[in-house]
């Protein structure tokens, strides 16, 4: 893990200037697979002790110089509030982290990437039209739905209790990507954390337990 950046120390890192961590507002939708992109940003707030402002699109902390945003346009207008961000401050696509659930990596693997498609991801696909696909991604797997679920259900769906230490370690693992990324920048940060599988490395620990016992 990263140790905790200051403010100071986040600022001077590189070019990147706002972070936005997809999902959807209101109680209804908290901790549901969709969201994980928001406990990201909470932890991210929560280690810097930072408090959300509602704005216009979105909720709003600042590190440092850098915008840390949860939109309020809900998942599939995200775009809205990315571009509405991008326009105001004069971004570039490449200044611009985007935080979001991807179904077509497992739960337990994260990565980090710049560019390309949206993977069938609404709110990444409405960002692209409104941005472009330039800009940076942390990419957090949520695995694909079980036989009796609809996509749909799935990522609207809440973490099971099973699946609660896992996850625990998946926001707390991608919180230190983006620091990576504030303090070293993508390609550093990517090499490191893009291999990671949180969940092996969980049942790794499992087996040693048990061999102890």
């Amino acid at each position: 893990m990263l140790k905790q950046m200051t403010k100071m120390e986040m600022t001077a890192s590189n070019s990147l200037k706002l972070i936005v961590a997809l999902g959807n507002p209101g109680r209804r939708y908290q901790e549901t697979r969709h969201n994980v992109g928001f406990l990201v940003a909470d932890e991210l707030a929560r280690r810097n002790t930072l408090e959300f402002r509602e704005k216009d699109h979105a909720f709003e902390a600042k590190l440092g110089q850098v915008f840390l945003i949860k939109p309020t346009t809900f998942m599939n207008l995200s775009g809205t509030a990315v571009s509405a961000y991008e326009a105001y401050y004069r971004l570039e696509p490449s200044q611009i982290l985007v935080i979001h659930d991807d179904l077509d990596m497992p739960f337990g693997k994260i990565r980090i990437k710049k560019g390309g498609g949206s993977g069938g991801q609404k709110g990444v696909k409405d960002t692209i039209m409104c941005i472009g696909p330039d800009f940076i991604r942390l990419k957090i797997g949520i695995s694909r739905p079980p036989q009796n679920y609809s996509v749909a259900n799935w990522v609207l769906s809440k973490f099971a209790d099973s699946e609660q230490a896992l996850l625990q370690d998946i926001v707390k693992t991608s919180a230190d990507a983006v620091e990576a990324i504030l303090q070293d920048g993508m390609t550093k940060a990517s090499n490191k954390f893009s291999n990671i599988n949180l969940l092996k490395e969980e049942n790794k620990e499992e087996q040693e337990t048990d061999l102890e016992q």
